[in-house]
């Protein structure tokens, strides 16, 4: 009908003028909360994440698969160091062989020292007010002098290209698939610089110059079954990929220096006196710290078994990724014994300039580097190698295998901050050997996780904050606004977020075991992830699932938010009510879960009465969308509801985390 009585349609107006503010509110309403709500099940626990099948070289599970290859590199380094022109020179012959399916008719080698050309990729890298990575004003590099390949019992001189920080051998011959070997011999020198983009580099003392060497002969670059060879340029940043072998390496220096290396040294009656001898067997046979070389005897002519000429320390280190050394007149020396559960002999050494021969300082670095060793060799994986050594230089903190060079200013908790952290990178890179080129986060991010428990356990907490890894503090001054996910390479992560792959990846490991798997599933998944990946090269997804595997958890929604997004955690109480209006009868809690990232929830209620109560909730309750209802057993009105009442999660927005009852205080 098209006509409409005059009365109704009055009628009609006037109240849809009443209702419509009324809807417009809200509509208005649900909009902001739309707004608020930023969450999508759908992409949160996205079944096409990490769902590729596992393959020959690598299992589903994240174990090694039955065909997993690595390829070796077996080293022999003789170099001499020239104080006089501050320069290192010598050769370095490589065994290498090739263990994968393929037939290599090249070969691409690191030669990290040109990164201080001026021309190099990472001079123009660095920004132009500088950073701790930045290799300005240092004119360095190798200076390669011959390539030599010995291969099928035929020795020739090779073409090379050099690119930057890498070279490309061709062979005249192709290295044949699953076990061919080559010999390479490499003539070179380089320039000592003395800031070495933090790695390396020399400091001038009161007794004489500290050299810190590091990346200092030409290396070869991993094939692996993922990128094939990993080419990669060094930028400062981005650190090292490197394959496992045996190292013999020789180090001929001034006779009045003292030279500390990775591995044990082969020939003590050479370079070292009776008396350095005797001391060294004391300290492997004590839990205290034993001078070797006292501050009073450092530059002592009868310290040393001769002070003209030179004279060469051998060292040699088996199964491992590369080796390290320092150099120094100025040296203080000391060591102490190492316990590991096998009961393996092992020692622990530092070596320091004498202004900083205090026991606030350096005094107790072997008692730090002792006893961070002994608790991861108990909390995760034995220590592998049977010396470590602490050397106090221009660095600020850089680990090798078995050698750490650490900030020669640093002192009390500083100290013992950079030695526990730089020791830990002897599990994680040194022995589960992951590509930090590509992924910092394996290494750095993972070593800060156990460096929490370090710090907890040495010397009965002295200094251990709870806090450290404070996920609300995170949360507001970091996760709150970064850009960039985990898995950005180094190389092209904003300065800003770099400290992410430190804490945000140990704080994602902390809420893994502290609140989603509990410690024994998180601790025994961990463990098998370190024993499973030892001297192998794991990637991320090997890690992820071996978590899932281990734990029995498919945790896929958590790598993904956490390490793959920059999503954040927000969640909130929406609401009480009452069951039958009845506080007796029990209480409907309304949660809601703000942002993209999903977490378990636990929630702490307070009753009238004084009764309190906590509810945990799986992450399955996001599964169905964002919000979630659930009933809690009460038995008077309910004063206050709290999520997160521990704070262990990084809420970006703890004012929506506490519902109070309005008349509370009235």
């Amino acid at each position: 009908m098209i006509f409409i009585n005059k009365r109704i349609e009055k009628m009609q107006k006037l109240r849809f003028t009443l209702i419509l503010p009324l809807m417009l509110l809200l509509v208005s309403s649900l909009a902001f909360a739309q707004e608020q709500s930023t969450y999508d099940q759908h992409q949160a626990f996205d079944p096409t994440f990490m769902n590729n099948p596992g393959t020959y070289y690598r299992s589903g599970s994240g174990k090694p698969g039955p065909g997993y290859w690595q390829n070796r590199a077996d080293y022999n380094i003789h170099v001499k160091l020239d104080e006089q022109d501050t320069t290192i020179s010598g050769n370095t012959e490589i065994i290498y062989t090739n263990n994968s399916p393929d037939d290599l008719n090249y070969l691409w080698m690191q030669l990290d020292q040109n990164l201080f050309k001026p021309t190099s990729w990472g001079d123009e890298d660095t920004p132009i007010g500088g950073d701790r990575f930045g290799i300005k004003g240092f004119d360095g590099g190798y200076n390669i002098k011959s390539v030599k390949v010995t291969y099928d019992g035929k020795t020739y001189s090779a073409n090379y290209l050099i690119s930057d920080t890498r070279m490309q051998v061709f062979l005249n011959k192709s290295l044949k698939a699953k076990g061919g070997q080559v010999k390479l011999s490499i003539d070179y020198s380089f320039r000592i610089p003395q800031f070495g983009s933090d790695r390396m580099g020399r400091l001038k003392t009161k007794n004489g110059w500290i050299y810190e060497i590091a990346q200092w002969y030409p290396r070869m670059e991993v094939y692996d079954d993922i990128k094939g060879w990993n080419t990669l340029p060094y930028l400062g940043l981005g650190e090292f990929y490197l394959d496992y072998g045996n190292f013999n390496y020789w180090v001929t220096a001034p006779a009045g220096m003292i030279v500390v290396g990775s591995g044990v040294l082969q020939n003590p009656k050479d370079v070292l006196t009776k008396e350095e001898m005797n001391r060294l067997d004391q300290a492997r046979q004590s839990d205290k710290t034993v001078y070797i070389i006292r501050p009073d005897e450092v530059g002592k002519k009868d310290m040393r078994p001769k002070t003209k000429g030179d004279l060469t320390w051998h060292f040699k280190m088996d199964n491992t990724r590369d080796v390290s050394w320092a150099a120094s007149r100025a040296f203080v020396w000391d060591a102490a014994r190492v316990n590991v559960p096998s009961g393996t002999a092992k020692i622990a050494m530092s070596a320091y300039p004498v202004e900083v021969d205090q026991n606030s300082a350096w005094g107790r670095s072997t008692e730090y580097l002792k006893r961070s060793i002994e608790i991861y060799s108990k909390l995760y994986y034995e220590f592998p190698w049977k010396s470590a050594v602490s050397v106090a230089g221009v660095v600020h903190g850089m680990e090798y295998p078995g050698m750490t060079f650490n900030g020669w200013r640093a002192k009390g908790a500083g100290l013992w901050g950079v030695i526990t952290h730089e020791i830990g990178h002897n599990w994680f890179p040194m022995l589960v050997g992951t590509n930090e080129r590509r992924y910092m986060w394996m290494d750095e991010g993972l070593n800060t996780f156990i460096n929490y428990y370090s710090t907890k356990y040495f010397n009965n907490g002295e200094y251990f904050h709870k806090n450290r890894l404070d996920a609300r503090a995170l949360a507001r001054r970091v996760l709150a606004h970064n850009t960039e996910p985990l898995m950005t390479p180094p190389a092209v992560i904003s300065l800003n977020n770099y400290g992410l792959y430190y804490s945000k990846t140990a704080l994602g490991l902390q809420i893994l075991r502290d609140f989603v798997l509990g410690h024994k599933r998180f601790d025994f998944a961990f463990r098998k992830y370190i024993d499973r990946w030892a001297y192998k090269h794991p990637r991320p997804v090997d890690f992820f699932r071996t978590m899932n595997d281990a734990a029995g958890e498919n945790l896929n929604w958590f790598w993904k938010g956490w390490f793959y997004k920059t999503w954040k955690v927000d969640q909130a109480v929406t609401g009480v009510s009452y069951v039958h209006d009845n506080p007796a009868d029990g209480s409907y809690i309304s949660i809601e879960n703000m942002r993209k990232m999903p977490m378990p929830v636990e929630v702490k209620v307070y009753e009238s009465n004084g009764h309190s109560g906590t509810v945990k909730l799986p992450v399955e309750i996001w599964q169905r969308g964002a919000k979630w209802v659930f009933k809690y057993n009460s038995t008077s009105r309910l004063d206050s509801v709290i999520v997160d009442p521990n704070h262990i999660l990084p809420d970006i927005n703890p004012s929506n985390n506490e519902w109070v009852r309005r008349d509370i205080n009235q």
